[in-house]
């Protein structure tokens, strides 16, 4: 990239941090500092205000950056990222949305241990949420790393990890000073302009090609060198059984998986009501749902003007389609239009990643400190703030998810975020319903479903194609591989299910029937919710 791209684009990500900064600042000046205003922002937030952060939350570097290069590199089979991703939301209205904000406190424990033995249920939820929370943040990281590698043109490897480094560092700034109120408002401003940024590129796409919807499909499948089979499924996932398994297995971890997030889970605890949680729920299905029908304009966009050659020669797995897009619709390299809008492009993705990040990073920290912590401190131990050990939390989760961005750096974002849905719809999923609907459900149970889902989703990714035995995998030299499919989700999340039906089965405690009946009232009506 050219001086000027360089030195627009950084000014506004300066811009942008020096905002982000300043609302942490003014947060953290006007804040009593209890564990309710640190977690959950005093739980003081409108339903279009959480509806807006959620949206936030949620349209991550996985969905602007990695939807859009998978879409541009593989068409059809690219876009059922985007169908997942969105359907999703429907598990999480109608099955969790109103239940969680009535049971829950804080995080997911709260709302398994409400019928359970407190102690090996916050442990093995915390576990997983913490899990799930560092998966979710490397995908980010690497977002962060192929942005600015792209910026910054030669320095590449060096690029991307001051970028993975800096994007760390500013996480847990946000997170330890201003908590979940500045990542909330953080979230609204990051959202309204990624919204109003990806408004604009798709009506600059369409516009190129005068409205006609079908003469952009065309000419992406003409440039795609895969003809009409670029629009059609079977190019990335039909290729044999092991390929539409693998289909099979993504689909299930998008669909299940937004239901069992941590950080989505705990966004429903910061409005005062359940009906305010399913309002902010309605609220963000209609903006992501917009938002993912632009990524496929924005997508086959990137494949009719950039070319899918031109996206694989800047990042192998399609990260940086939007940012070329964006370089081209505002008239090439080396002009002005391009210069201005390549810049503006790429500060937006800059600013997705803060934000969603300091949000991941808050539920983690938010789970080692109230549930691991909680639990696992001595008996007669003097406990230190709840609060205290949350930022420190903040800190050491930002450096394992530092550590794991820089060695996952060359994988799609999209796909890695996949891989956490996987274990998020595998261990967080089955405990969750389970606790809500099955009134037999023990604390056993509880803990065979975590990590009866977490243990053999892990283990599948690190025996999987992902990690060995593959140029594209994580350690190319090595092969280790012997599960054949890339996302575990297939078999992982029956057996997450399966793990919570045989503990409870096998498991000698009967189950509270009182309390049973107690949390159903409470999640049905939000009679004794906080």
């Amino acid at each position: 990239m050219t001086g000027n791209h360089q030195t627009l684009a950084l000014v506004l990500f300066s811009a942008f941090i020096a905002v982000t900064l300043g609302i942490t600042t003014w947060v953290s000046r006007n804040r009593h500092g209890s564990a309710e205003e640190f977690y959950v922002g005093g739980r003081l937030f409108s339903p279009m205000e959480n509806g807006f952060a959620i949206a936030g939350d949620y349209m991550s570097a996985a969905s602007f950056l990695g939807i859009s290069g998978l879409i541009a590199l593989f068409g059809y089979d690219g876009l059922l990222y985007s169908v997942g991703f969105l359907v999703a939301w429907l598990v999480v209205l109608f099955l969790v949305a109103e239940l969680v904000r009535n049971c829950g406190r804080f995080t997911l424990a709260d709302v398994v241990a409400a019928r359970m033995r407190e102690r090996p249920v916050r442990i093995a939820a915390g576990t997983s949420s913490v899990t799930v929370s560092v998966l979710y943040l490397v995908a980010q990281m690497v977002g962060a790393g192929s942005l600015v590698a792209l910026l910054l043109g030669k320095t590449g490897e060096a690029a991307q990890a001051w970028a993975v480094i800096a994007v760390g560092a500013l996480m847990v700034i946000y997170v330890s000073m201003g908590g979940m109120r500045a990542t909330t408002w953080i979230q609204i401003v990051k959202a309204v302009l990624l919204l109003g940024g990806t408004v604009a590129l798709t009506v600059l796409v369409l516009l190129r090609f005068h409205g006609d919807f079908d003469r952009l499909l065309l000419t992406a499948a003409e440039r795609s060198g895969h003809g009409a089979a670029f629009l059609a499924p079977g190019l990335k996932y039909g290729g044999d059984w092991t390929a539409r398994l693998d289909f099979m297995s993504l689909g299930l971890a998008l669909v299940l998986g937004t239901a069992g997030l941590p950080h989505i889970l705990s966004r429903f605890y910061t409005v005062p009501t359940a009906r305010a949680a399913r309002r902010s729920v309605v609220w963000s299905i209609g903006l992501i749902g917009g938002f993912y029908l632009m990524t496929i304009v924005l997508g086959f966009g990137a494949a009719a003007i950039v070319g899918p050659d031109a996206v694989r020669k800047s990042n192998a797995a399609g990260n940086t389609a939007v940012p070329l897009l964006a370089l081209d619709l505002g008239g090439g390299a080396g002009s002005t239009g391009g210069t201005v809008l390549f810049a503006v492009v790429a500060a937006i993705a800059f600013a997705t990643i803060l934000a969603v990040v300091a949000g991941i990073t808050l539920a983690s920290s938010a789970s080692v400190a109230h549930d691991l912590y909680a639990s696992l401190r001595r008996r007669g131990a003097q406990p230190r703030s709840e609060v205290a050990v949350a930022r420190l939390a903040a800190v050491g989760v930002g450096a394992v998810a530092i550590g794991l961005g820089l060695l996952a750096r060359d994988l799609n974002v999209a796909f890695l975020v996949g891989l956490a849905f996987a274990v998020a719809a595998s261990a967080n999923l089955p405990v969750l319903l389970f606790s809500l609907f099955w009134p037999k459900f023990t604390t056993r149970g509880a803990v065979w479903a975590v990590y009866g889902g977490l243990v053999p989703a892990v283990v599948l990714v690190l025996l999987s194609p992902v990690v060995s035995g593959s140029p594209e995998s994580l350690f190319p030299a090595l092969d280790f591989q012997f599960f054949p499919l890339q996302n575990p989700g297939l078999v992982s999340i029956p057996l997450g299910f399966l793990a919570g039906w045989l503990g409870t089965l096998t498991s000698n405690e009967t189950a509270d029937a009182a309390k049973h009946a107690e949390t159903e009232v409470r999640s049905l009506t939000g009679a004794g919710a906080a």
